[in-house]
């Protein structure tokens, strides 16, 4: 080979060099419902990336990920979701109900994994949970197991109880009239009657907390909601003076000063999340990949919450926790 005909094609493979190297590029778009300052959510995403890299997917080798945080802003959500069809990624992973339902609409091509989804099923996103049948797949968050925990906890915890408000923003969260018809009808549950509140700012929210703190007996309840969850600290502020325990699906409640969470192990699902993205980067089908329901939860307490709120947490409420925060 002439010396100028080598040049030429050493400096033709260099140029193919990247070319090939994006060709095996996978993209990975990942929109959250909550605030990139929820703990939970933050230790979900670091296993998301931490179990794709253990399958082989190296960030900046061969998987590039793009990540959107709503901060529980239905404005945001869609956007996001808008931006992230827009980049055309070989996978979505959409944490929260209200970031299924704003992608849903926007592609049936591009495959969906829900980490978690409320009541799959019911909201149309798949056929079946064991056949999805389309692009979307993943783990679903609510079952009854957990609607009957959340009262029959408040009342061990403050038998006095009689009603606890459910918050939710209506925007975010249009669903969450099934959640508490659901809740109603949960059989076993403790005799504590469920109010929904909705509120759609910060404002409403306070107000509405204060109201309820007006009326002795009554406790919080704070599904998954992230709306809800971004201002915990703000609901706090005005629950724990008015003596008005709380229970939320969220971790991070207990650990910003409320009194109870019990609700399934996020950043598990998350974990569950990756091994799905990975086997659909393979070839696999979301359609027929079964939507799947929480088999590990996690009940949290906090003493100093409930010192604050005057109560004497017993033994068996105590043992029975996963953690407690003195």
């Amino acid at each position: 080979m002439r010396r100028r005909d080598l040049i030429a094609f050493v400096g033709a493979v260099a140029l193919a060099r990247p070319a090939r190297a994006q060709l095996g590029m996978r993209k990975l778009a990942v929109l959250l419902a909550t605030s990139e300052t929820a703990p939970t959510h933050q230790r979900g995403v670091a296993l998301l990336r931490q179990t794709l890299q253990e399958r082989g997917w190296k960030e900046g080798d061969n998987l590039h990920i793009d990540l959107r945080w709503s901060d529980g802003q239905p404005g945001l959500i869609a956007q996001y979701a808008r931006e992230l069809v827009a980049l055309k990624p070989d996978v979505i992973v959409a944490n929260g109900t209200p970031s299924v339902a704003a992608l849903k609409p926007l592609t049936a091509s591009i495959p969906i994994v829900a980490a978690p989804v409320t009541d799959p099923v019911g909201f149309g996103f798949v056929k079946s949970l064991a056949q999805p049948g389309g692009n979307i797949t993943g783990f679903s968050f609510i079952d009854t197991q957990i609607l009957g925990k959340w009262t029959a906890l408040l009342k061990e915890a403050a038998p006095g109880l009689t009603r606890a408000g459910v918050l939710y923003n209506p925007k975010v969260n249009p669903w969450y009239a099934n959640l508490l018809r659901d809740i109603a009808a949960t059989p076993g549950r403790a005799a504590l009657e469920t109010i929904g509140i909705p509120v759609e700012t910060v404002d409403a929210l306070e107000a509405a907390v204060g109201k309820l703190g007006a009326v002795p007996g009554t406790a919080l309840i704070i599904g998954p909601e992230a709306f809800v969850n971004s201002h915990a600290k703000e609901v706090l502020a005005l629950a724990i003076p008015a003596k008005m325990p709380g229970i939320s699906v969220y971790g991070e409640f207990v650990a910003q000063g409320g009194l109870m969470s019990y609700g399934p192990d996020l950043a598990d699902i998350f974990r569950l999340a990756a091994e799905y993205v990975d086997r659909i980067l393979k070839g696999a089908s979301p359609g027929t990949l079964p939507v799947q329901e929480p088999t590990k939860f996690e009940f949290a307490v906090n003493r100093k919450a409930a010192a604050a709120l005057g109560l004497t947490l017993s033994p068996t409420l105590l043992a029975g926790a996963d953690e407690v925060v003195e």
